[in-house]
């Protein structure tokens, strides 16, 4: 069977690799111009996370992103599993007790257990939740990995592409020589309707004087921002949640709480280089939960919303059976969009 994946972020690229391991004939097209900024995965936290993300997200989403961890585990050798932790100044104690209530899977530390695992840490907190099972990766790094993988598999992923994918998406379903998936997020919006951008910032900093070994999430009073180690003393800190789908440069309120986030972990931070600022606008639904669905003889698999890396893997997983099976998984497909067109 022939498939062709259009979108080379993380959706795209895990939906390509399952099919190709499946046997599927694969190839891959994006309109940009090369695996990069042009893709909000790009600009991702890379936290691997389902049981923290209970926090605010529905149990569906700690389901799949179980699944997706043990995906990453098996397939890059770069993911991380030092677990997560998430803190708070004295003053918003009652923050942390009651994210404690919303998640699963954690144990309290106090704040010599804190030091413990985190020694840069020690004496700042008193106490902390510590998620033993989740993990991290670099999200660059996955990507590139996984781009090397399909080149492996003889899949070719073609940028510039985007000629290309409206001729393919202008054909009737009949006319079509392969099976589509489409990834392209709010590229989608022409189809799927009730896609709206959730727009998210973020900031590379370089410390030399800090060392952390897991993600760290720092409760702020509007935001939940956290402070991800890169390794070589880069840290990622993100990530704002604004309702735009304006790819637009980082606003200013935005750039002060993620800078004053790192320094309420650290007042070393405020001594950082600054490397890098990003901004991503990201797919999401009313609910903010995941949907594949059928449109036009093409699977859309879209919705990721801040889950990207986490929820990617177990989507893929579903759409390349959805494709070569005729599967139908009710939790992410709509009834409406049950029937596909078969080549």
């Amino acid at each position: 069977m022939h498939v062709r994946v259009i979108g080379a972020g993380v959706a795209g690229l895990t939906c390509a690799l399952e099919l190709a391991e499946r046997g599927a004939t694969v190839e891959v097209l994006d309109r940009g111009e090369a695996l990069g900024p042009s893709s909000c995965s790009w600009y991702a936290g890379g936290m691997l996370a389902p049981w923290c993300e209970l926090e605010t997200a529905e149990p569906l989403v700690a389901r799949l992103g179980c699944e997706s961890l043990a995906w990453w585990r098996r397939r890059f050798s770069g993911t991380v599993l030092n677990g997560s932790l998430v803190v708070a100044q004295a003053r918003d104690a009652a923050d942390l007790v009651q994210f404690s209530r919303r998640t699963e899977r954690f144990e309290w530390l106090d704040g010599h257990a804190l030091a413990e695992l985190e020694p840069d840490l020690g004496g700042r907190f008193n106490k902390a939740l510590y998620f033993r099972e989740e993990g991290h990766l670099d999200p660059r790094a996955a990507l590139t990995a996984l781009a090397q993988r399909l080149g492996e598999l003889g899949v070719p992923i073609r940028f510039g592409a985007g000629a290309a994918v409206e001729q393919l998406m202008a054909r009737a379903p009949g006319a079509r020589a392969c099976h589509v998936i489409d990834c392209t997020g709010l590229a989608a919006r022409n189809v799927l309707k009730d896609l709206r951008g959730v727009k998210g910032e973020m900031l590379l900093l370089r410390l030399r004087d800090v060392s952390l070994s897991r993600p760290v999430r720092v409760l702020h009073p509007r935001l939940p921002l956290y402070v991800v180690p890169r390794g070589d003393g880069v840290f990622m800190v993100g990530a704002t949640m604004i309702e735009s789908d304006e790819f637009t440069r980082i606003t200013a309120r935005s750039m002060l709480e993620l800078l004053s986030a790192a320094y309420a972990l650290h007042p070393a931070f405020g001594e950082a280089q600054i490397i890098e600022i990003g901004t991503g606008v990201r797919p999401a639904f009313p609910d903010n939960l995941p949907q594949m669905g059928w449109h036009g003889g093409a699977l859309y698999v879209n919705g990721l919303y801040r889950h990207g890396f986490l929820l990617a893997p177990a989507l893929a997983c579903r759409a390349a059976q959805a494709v070569l099976e005729g599967r139908h998984f009710p939790e992410v497909m709509h009834e409406d969009t049950r029937e596909r067109h078969v080549v």
